[in-house]
């Protein structure tokens, strides 16, 4: 035995990270099972089946999912700490707070995560 991922293995990991990203981006955007299940087209039960692992949507079940939340289907399958999407659903969820904040406030937030942002990257370089 040479220590390989078996494909089944690899294929567990994908239905995992699909899951939880379903998951967290229904909640990120105040959703129930229902209301997700209401705004794509599908029943609720389908919509548990793919959180617990059960089932493995089709192409066009992902793009529904997608569509809905705003987002691109592979970033369905995106790992949080993947280096090319470090800051992504941190992103998504700052973004949605603000839907919520009067203008003023907003435009407070953006510069201060904008200041937050340009310091950390100062930070990084020096390393």
């Amino acid at each position: 035995m040479t220590g390989r991922v078996s494909f089944t293995d690899k294929m567990r990991k994908i239905r995992d990270v699909l899951a939880e990203n379903l998951k967290e981006n229904r909640r990120l955007r105040g959703l129930t099972q229902e209301q997700l299940a209401e705004k794509t087209g599908i029943s609720s039960h389908y919509v548990a089946m793919v959180e617990t692992r059960k089932t493995f949507p089709k192409p066009e079940m992902l793009e529904r999912f997608a569509k809905t939340f705003g987002i691109e289907p592979y970033q369905l399958f995106t790992v949080e700490n993947d280096p090319n999407e470090p800051n992504e659903r941190l992103h998504k969820k700052i973004v949605t707070e603000m839907k919520h904040m009067a203008t003023d406030i907003k435009q407070i937030v953006k510069e201060t995560v904008r200041e937050t942002i340009n310091e950390e990257c100062k930070y990084n370089k020096k390393k």
